[in-house]
C-alpha cells in the first residue's frame, strides 16, 4: 500500500495534484487506516496515471471523468478523437512557428518563398543591396495584391535571370546609384535595357516582357516606391521612354518620337521629363 506522497511520486504528479483530483471526484479518496494515513493500492496508481495523461493532453477534467467511466470501446474512440485534435493543434503550432521564423528572417516577412529565393539569387550574383531592398519592398504589395499570380511571375523572372544581359543590367544599375542623374553611364544603361527588352518582345511577345495586369493607380504607387528609394531609376525610365519603352513596374511599348502632349520630339538626351507610366 502506498502513502499519498509515494503515489504521487510513482505516478509523476504532485501531492497537491492528487488532492485536487480527489476534490474534483476523479480519484476516489480512501479511508484512513488505524494510524491515520490514507493508503492507496495499485489500482489507484493506474487511475492516477490515466488522469495525468488525459489532463496533460489538454482534456478538460470534466471530460476526463466521463472517459474514466466509459467502456473500452468508448474510451478507444475518445482517445482517437483526442489524438486527431492534438495532431491538428501540432500542425497549427508548426505554422505559427514558421510565421515567427519569417518575422525574424528579414526578407521572409510577408513574402512567398519563391520571392525570397529570387532575392537570395540577386544577392548571390552581387547585386547592390539597395536594389534588392527595392525589389523586396515592391514584391510585398504585389504579392498581397495578386498572390495567385506570384508563381507565374517568378517562373518568368527565373527564366529571365538566366540571361547574362539582365544580370549585367542589375549590376550596372547598382554602379549607377552613386552617380548623378546626368551621368553618361545611365544613357548607356538605357540603351542596353531598351535593346534587351525590344529583343525579348520581338522574340517572345510583349506579354512576356511584362504581364502584371494590375490597375494603373497601383502601378503608379509601385513606381513611386521604387523612384523614391532609387532616384536614378526615374531618370533611367525617362531615357528608356525615348527608346520606345516606359514604366518600371509595368513595361509598355511607346512611340519614342512623341512626348506627353502627343507632339514629336527629338532624342536630345536632355533632362526634359517625357513622362512615365
Amino acid at each position: 500500500m502506498l502513502t499519498i506522497g509515494e503515489l504521487a511520486s510513482y505516478a509523476g504528479v504532485t501531492v497537491r495534484a492528487v488532492r485536487h483530483y480527489h476534490a474534483k471526484g476523479l480519484l476516489p479518496e480512501p479511508e484512513r487506516d488505524h494510524s491515520g494515513y490514507r493508503r492507496y493500492g495499485a489500482d489507484a496508481m493506474v487511475e492516477l496515471i490515466k488522469i495525468r495523461t488525459l489532463a496533460g493532453a489538454g482534456v478538460p477534467l470534466a471530460r476526463v471523468r466521463e472517459l474514466l467511466q466509459a467502456d473500452e470501446e468508448e474510451f478507444a474512440a475518445a482517445v482517437a478523437d483526442i489524438d486527431r485534435r492534438l495532431r491538428a493543434e501540432i500542425g497549427e503550432r508548426q505554422r505559427h512557428r514558421e510565421r515567427i521564423a519569417r518575422l525574424a528572417a528579414g526578407d521572409n516577412l510577408a513574402l512567398p518563398p519563391e520571392v525570397v529565393d529570387f532575392l537570395d539569387r540577386l544577392r548571390a550574383l552581387g547585386v547592390d543591396e539597395r536594389i534588392i531592398q527595392v525589389e523586396r519592398d515592391g514584391w510585398i504589395p504585389l504579392a498581397a495584391h495578386s498572390p495567385e499570380r506570384v508563381p507565374e511571375w517568378m517562373a518568368r523572372k527565373r527564366e529571365q535571370m538566366a540571361d547574362p544581359r539582365l544580370i549585367d543590367f542589375y549590376l550596372t544599375l547598382g554602379q549607377a546609384l552613386d552617380r548623378s542623374d546626368d551621368d553618361p553611364r545611365l544613357v548607356e544603361l538605357a540603351d542596353e535595357l531598351a535593346a534587351y527588352v525590344t529583343q525579348m518582345a520581338d522574340e517572345r511577345g510583349e506579354d512576356y516582357v511584362d504581364d502584371t495586369d494590375i490597375e494603373p493607380p497601383f502601378v503608379t504607387l509601385m513606381d513611386t516606391l521604387a523612384f523614391d528609394a532609387l532616384p536614378p531609376a526615374r531618370r533611367l525610365i525617362e531615357l528608356l521612354k525615348k527608346r520606345g519603352w516606359t514604366g518600371w513596374t509595368k513595361l509598355e511599348r511607346v512611340d519614342p518620337t512623341r512626348g506627353a502632349a502627343g507632339t514629336r520630339q527629338e532624342d536630345t538626351g536632355s533632362d526634359a521629363d517625357p513622362g512615365t507610366a
